[in-house]
């Protein structure tokens, strides 16, 4: 199914940059704009440009004393014991000079993204600026300083009063967004992610449902370290099919992180690019089946930022602007121009080679853990429907 689809994006995105040795590397956005025109896959009328984000806006989230001290952050005013109350100045989460205006036009991505769907002039749209999942009321966390996707909802909520399904592939679980909306049934949080045994933040646990009148609205599905495409996804698609048909929600909201691949420095998890593929055809499934296709998504991890991202987010938007994902060999044009800054050899196809992933010993066990935890997230969801 073809759909109308804008994606997100301007240079003032590139200025969310922590400093040159960070894993948070915003060329990833570049890279993946860059990609996608070279493979004559994004014509220009589907580029939207951003707002900055207001101070009322962040703070249909944020605590206004939090915004503030950001942006005095952001102008070299703040001591480095007020930072640290605010989880700023932080090895994950440093200060950098106009760090305010950067993080506010992420979130103003966003929430662009919510307008043109929600009113009616887009099916689909991307924002792969945003997913700053991390980021809590008062404190920045994970390299995350504003929350786009928990201030988006709670702006979808008060504007538009849509019941939202909010789902999390990043490899690391959706913290700040679950703990934003813990007590709203009206919001459903879905994170599949690497078990905290054994990653930040760790949190995610299966028995994390929520409180008082959103108990039962949050779910979680840890997966243990290695975990390769078949049980990862073996394990998605069912939790997501059964979470989707209970809350039958309005909007989705999908956090596409890329850091599941086996490439990826920060995690452990083992997927290949087929994972990246099928994530967003079920998303897309899932928003025509109950959201008369309303689906917002948003970008997130992803570290390995030139054999992984790229390739990972532009099949996203190729999902959601065509219903379909690409194969072939990736252009020319685009590997000629990057090869020489990467510190790696650049993949010769949007498809991994089969041998990417190393040989796992432990993937039997593995596969019916996971699947265990999928019988306990499942369990739950049938109690709630009772």
């Amino acid at each position: 199914m073809i759909c109308s689809s804008k994606f997100v994006f301007s240079n003032d995105f590139l200025h969310y940059y922590f400093h040159g040795d960070h894993p948070f590397n915003q060329k990833r956005l570049l890279l993946t704009r860059e990609l996608l025109e070279a493979a004559h896959m994004l014509k220009p009328e589907a580029i939207l440009l951003p707002r900055k984000a207001t101070d009322d806006e962040l703070a249909l989230f944020h605590d206004r004393s939090y915004i503030e001290a950001v942006k005095q952050a952001s102008i070299g005013r703040l001591s480095t014991e007020e930072g640290l109350a605010f989880g700023l100045g932080t090895e994950d989460t440093p200060i950098f000079e106009g760090m305010h205006e950067a993080s506010a036009y992420l979130v103003g991505g966003t929430l662009e993204a919510v307008d043109k769907v929600l009113t009616g002039q887009s099916t689909h749209a991307l924002n792969l600026g945003g997913g700053l999942h991390h980021g809590f009321k008062r404190k920045a966390s994970g390299f995350c300083i504003y929350n786009d996707s928990a201030v988006a909802i709670r702006y979808i909520r008060k504007k538009y009063n849509l019941r939202v399904l909010y789902v999390d592939t990043d490899a690391h679980h959706g913290d700040g967004v679950q703990w934003a909306f813990y007590d709203d049934p009206d919001v459903c949080t879905f994170s599949i992610h690497e078990t905290g045994r054994y990653l930040f933040p760790g949190t995610g646990n299966v028995n994390e449902r929520g409180i008082k009148n959103g108990h039962g609205f949050s779910f979680n599905l840890p997966i243990d370290a290695f975990t390769e495409d078949a049980s990862f996804l073996e394990v998605y698609q069912t939790a997501l099919t059964e979470i989707a048909s209970f809350f039958k929600p309005d909007v989705i909201i999908t956090q596409n992180g890329a850091d599941a691949h086996c490439y990826d420095p920060l995690t452990h998890l083992c997927g290949t690019m087929s994972l990246f593929e099928q994530i967003p055809l079920l998303a897309h499934e899932i928003a025509h089946q109950y959201c008369k296709g309303r689906w917002i998504a948003l970008g997130g991890g992803g570290y390995d930022i030139w054999r992984v991202v790229p390739r990972a987010w532009a099949q996203l938007w190729n999902v959601m602007s065509n219903g379909e994902i690409v194969y072939g060999a990736l252009p020319d044009q685009w590997l000629s121009k990057w090869q020489d800054e990467s510190p790696v050899t650049l993949p010769k196809n949007w498809q991994d080679d089969p041998t990417t992933v190393p040989i796992i010993p432990r993937k039997q066990e593995i596969t019916e853990k996971n699947k265990n935890t999928l019988i306990q997230l499942l369990k739950y969801t049938k109690t709630i429907e009772s």
